[in-house]
């Protein structure tokens, strides 16, 4: 065996496709941004990777193993901020591609956060309550050396919602020996949680949409958008669009999707879906279609709020929309970016367009801090403006630099890490 053999790097334990994407990202915006090699080389890579094991009872009586994960992937700015999902393909990699796209989240919005992400491989629809209590609370208890309101603040995701924050804190402050509501974020209002956190994210895309429009001088009330996904964002941004006059004429769920080329009647789909948990079986006036063909419709603005790796090299070239606002984390390729950019298609990118959950987040842990709370219309007040300001400093960068969106979102957020680094330095 050869000395270069016996010395080889191994692969890093999260170096997956998606973790690559966002790798690939940041060292194409690591070029545009004119850092120190000192922020480059500290950006590369998260500060913290845990792996664990929950053993948990199940209703049975039997016992099994889930892999857990949590990621932390800056403190420069202050405590590590991100959301626990709970999914059958969570692994590493995607948490630690997620902690470093909820980094450059934070900076962008100039939030006193570094990103975070972690979550449970299990299928959640396939636990009883009781079960997806045990797994939280033995989850919150095996991360309790590694969390809390000035080191790390979780918050809800993918299948995890207020229910599973009011029981991981309940859990830290067991342990505490006294309430602790500012280690998460997205709980019942009841213990701390914020008017507005549940509409945030998708209230926050259709604001970013609404300020990219009045920058391409159209009219959102004449414009066809189509949402891919019915959730927590993606029905909260169609319930947002509609609202404004907008024509929201196809929404999919993990069930399918529904189209109608007059538009649809989004708060009846809401009550359906509140009625028969998902889109499946809904026929009334519409048309059928699957989460494929709904990317490929014909409309003005295409909302991506399902999940990531959504729109790729192979359908991108196919997709008919004037402008995409991603609300999902990374719902886009590389390589469809670029096939986009050719094709005169702007990319509202994820770092901006879903940032209205981060940031009532931030002020949800202001007031639990504080123990004062702030009503719906001055949040939202707050929210407009943190959002406006960070398109506008997005859009100003782009043109002037003669680069995507995305880019100039991922040079603005570097620039404010980069800022905080150079002058904190690395101890020792």
């Amino acid at each position: 065996m050869s000395a270069k053999t016996a010395h080889a790097q191994p692969t890093l334990e999260w170096d997956t496709p998606l973790y690559q994407q966002a790798s690939m990202q940041l060292e194409h915006a690591l070029e545009l941004a004119e850092v120190p090699e000192l922020t480059s080389t500290r950006l590369r890579y998260p500060e913290r990777a845990l792996i664990l094991s929950l053993p948990v009872r199940l209703d049975d009586g039997s016992y099994t193993s889930f892999p857990a994960y949590r990621v932390q992937h800056s403190s420069v700015l202050g405590p590590t901020k991100g959301g626990i999902r709970y999914d059958e393909a969570v692994d590493l990699g995607e948490c630690a591609a997620l902690a470093m796209w909820m980094t450059w989240k934070c900076a962008l919005l100039r939030l006193p956060y570094g990103g975070a992400k972690g979550g449970v491989r299990c299928n959640p629809r396939a636990l009883s309550q009781n079960e997806l209590a045990r797994i939280t609370r033995r989850f919150t208890a095996e991360l309790a050396p590694f969390i809390g309101p000035q080191l790390d603040i979780p918050a809800p995701d993918m299948a995890t919602n207020e229910q599973t924050m009011a029981w991981m804190m309940d859990t830290y402050s067991m342990q505490k020996g006294y309430a602790v509501p500012e280690i998460v974020t997205g709980k019942p209002i009841s213990i701390g949680g914020s008017v507005f956190r549940h509409e945030a994210t998708g209230a926050g895309v259709v604001m970013v949409i609404e300020r990219a429009c009045m920058r391409l001088h159209w009219n959102l009330a004449a414009q066809r958008c189509v949402v891919q996904g019915f959730g927590n964002v993606g029905g909260i941004a169609a319930t947002e669009l509609h609202s404004k006059g907008a024509s929201v004429v196809a929404v999919s769920d993990i069930s399918g999707g529904v189209y109608a080329p007059g538009g649809l009647d989004i708060p009846t789909l809401h009550a359906y879906v509140a009625a028969n948990g998902s889109l499946e079986g809904y026929a009334t006036g519409v048309e059928r279609i699957t989460n494929e063909e709904l990317l490929e419709l014909e409309c003005d603005i295409l909302a991506l709020a399902a999940r990531e790796d959504q729109v790729t090299g192979a359908n991108a070239a196919n997709l008919r929309c004037r402008l995409v606002a991603e609300g999902a984390n990374g719902p886009t390729s590389v390589e469809a970016d670029h096939i986009l950019a050719d094709r005169g298609i702007p990319v509202l990118p994820d770092i901006l367009t879903n940032a209205g959950g981060v940031t009532v987040s931030y002020f949800e842990w202001v007031q639990d801090l504080g123990r004062l709370f702030w009503d719906r219309d001055e949040i939202r007040r707050r929210l407009a403006d943190k959002m406006s300001d960070a398109f506008d400093r997005v859009w100003n960068v782009s043109q002037e630099r003669g680069i995507s969106l995305r880019d100039a979102a991922l040079v603005a957020a570097i620039r404010e890490v980069s800022g905080a680094l150079e002058a904190r330095g690395v101890y020792p």
